[in-house]
């Protein structure tokens, strides 16, 4: 049996880990090097996923393992690479409200909001501090996830930012709520986000929101025998 103390060191490497890739995917502006991140960035939760399962031989933390590996590992970013091919769009050079640097020292100051809240939030509950960080790391992946939407103007990249979002749930989830649970928000998530992509896909989400949404005005016009 492997040692818990490894085990937890291990998982807390990872959170480093974590955060450097949220920070990357904030600041980064090569919209491949982004896909590429958020891949990497998935992989360690599910990573973090099997160590705990390797700890608690709980058998819903090595599904949940599976189900991120295949569907924000594999799935996902194949969908991502297929648009970035029918779009050509290699760089998102333009932020709105926020640039990079911005950004990165909001997230700093969101990190220790989270670390604040949390630790009043939780200062009654015996939860262990591999937990408590659990819950940190995820609360704050969310909120960095959260700037990218808001300071990206390109819509691949903002979609990129709700799956950052998105494993920010995951992390909290892992260390925080019934495991069960997460697998079912897990899997409708996924499925709406699979759609956005399919959606982004089909109509040539290449540019802004301002301009997709003129497109999709058009295309509305246009199914209702009126096309201007």
């Amino acid at each position: 049996m492997i040692d818990p103390f490894l085990l937890e060191g291990l998982i807390k490497i990872l959170f480093v880990f974590v955060l450097i890739s949220a920070a990357l995917i904030i600041s980064t502006r090569n919209l491949s090097s982004v896909l590429t991140t958020y891949t990497i960035q998935s992989f360690l939760l599910a990573l973090v996923s099997f160590l705990l399962y390797l700890m608690d031989e709980k058998g819903q933390l090595l599904l949940l393992a599976g189900l991120t590996l295949a569907s924000k590992v594999i799935l996902i970013p194949y969908f991502i690479s297929r648009i970035e091919e029918k779009i050509k769009i290699g760089r998102d050079l333009h932020f709105t409200y926020l640039e990079p640097t911005t950004s990165l020292l909001l997230s700093i100051g969101l990190i220790l909001l989270s670390y604040v809240f949390l630790s009043r939030i939780f200062e009654d509950l015996s939860l262990s501090k591999l937990f408590f960080f659990g819950a940190v790391i995820g609360v704050s992946l969310t909120l960095m996830g959260m700037l990218v939407v808001f300071s990206r103007r390109k819509v691949i990249t903002k979609v990129l930012g709700y799956l950052s979002m998105e494993n920010g749930v995951l992390m909290f989830g892992l260390f925080v709520t019934e495991i069960p649970f997460i697998i079912e928000v897990l899997i409708i998530i996924d499925l709406v986000i699979l759609v956005m992509l399919t959606t982004i896909l089909a109509v040539g989400m290449d540019s802004s929101i301002e301009e997709y949404r003129q497109k999709f005005r058009k295309l509305q016009i246009w199914t209702g025998g009126r096309y201007l």
